[in-house]
């Protein structure tokens, strides 16, 4: 599926659920917080969702 990066980049939104080869190494040397939101990518999406509100767990 080609994907027009000034569309990804706008939104931080990335529809690709599955990369491969060249993309693949490039979003997976890129830190989790850095990286786009992603379909289907429930683990990273939380992170950096929380990250951006600013959501911390109370320690107890």
């Amino acid at each position: 599926m080609p994907v027009c990066p000034v569309d990804a980049a706008g939104t931080g939104f990335d529809p690709r659920v599955i990369t491969f080869g060249e993309t693949r190494q490039q979003i997976q040397s890129t830190p989790v917080l850095e990286r786009p939101y992603r379909p289907l990518h429930v683990y990273g999406n939380t992170v950096r969702r929380r990250h951006s509100r600013g959501v911390t767990k109370a320690v107890n």
